[in-house]
């Protein structure tokens, strides 16, 4: 038996996306395979982190091996959400991982660990078109957020933003 409770192989589609207002998104990891549609909820810094690890990973791969690169690693598709959004789970860790017989990338996730229960963890197998599409979405989903103040790294609210390093010189205003 899998050490998993959800373990997809080939998976046809993996996004992720953000609903609500800024300041107040919910993020979302959704895969489907076939007909199964899985979805995870996120904090935000996990989205920024896997698009950033996943971007590393891919680079570092085709700076070993040239022959990698391909025109489709930059094939993007429709990274929307799917109906319904019911998360199985929270994700609490993510690691990241390349099968090179297969010439997939795999993804672990684990849930966050409720009282007096084990984890839930996740395998997902994806090529590394579908992995360069998901980084390159991820960030622009993170990105469509509040933008940060320059000055203290804090999110800055369109009501304005109290930063500690203007010394209590008014508020800072979004454009």
């Amino acid at each position: 038996m899998s050490d998993f409770h959800i373990d997809l192989d080939a998976v046809q589609r993996l996004t992720t996306g953000a609903v609500g207002p800024r300041g107040q998104r919910f993020f979302y990891m959704q895969i489907r395979r076939g007909s199964r549609l899985i979805t995870m909820l996120a904090e935000k810094e996990q989205v920024r982190a896997l698009a950033d690890a996943v971007a590393r990973l891919l680079d570092n791969l085709a700076e070993k091996n040239p022959r990698l690169i391909t025109a489709d690693d930059m094939l993007i598709t429709d990274m929307s959400l799917e109906e319904p959004l019911e998360p199985e789970f929270r994700i609490g860790q993510m690691g990241l991982g390349y099968d090179t017989e297969r010439d997939m990338v795999i993804l672990l996730l684990q849930s966050v660990a409720e009282e007096d229960e084990e984890p839930l963890r996740a395998r997902i197998a994806a090529s590394r078109p579908q992995m360069r599409a998901l980084s390159s979405h991820a960030a622009q989903v993170v990105a469509a957020g509040r933008p940060i103040c320059g000055n203290c790294g804090r999110p800055i609210d369109p009501s304005g933003h109290f930063c500690p390093q203007r010394n209590g010189h008014g508020p800072i205003f979004s454009s």
